[in-house]
């Protein structure tokens, strides 16, 4: 079975974003992302992953807020 880059790929960005959103607080979130990415895509994907999870936190105090 070969699997399309494209395909590998996008499940590595769902993963990322999935778990990004795994912790209690910005710290947490961000640190999952961080160590998420960095196993499915190195020094970037870590920062990347950093980054989704400070989003997944903003994003659920505002929806908390209203």
């Amino acid at each position: 079975m070969i699997v399309s880059r494209k395909t590998c790929f996008a499940v590595a960005i769902a993963a990322v974003a999935l778990l990004s959103a795994c912790g209690h607080n910005m710290e947490q979130r961000a640190a999952t992302g961080a160590a998420t990415g960095l196993i499915v895509a190195g020094p970037v994907g870590a920062a990347v992953g950093a980054a989704v999870g400070a989003v997944v936190d903003t994003a659920e105090d505002d929806g908390k807020k209203k």
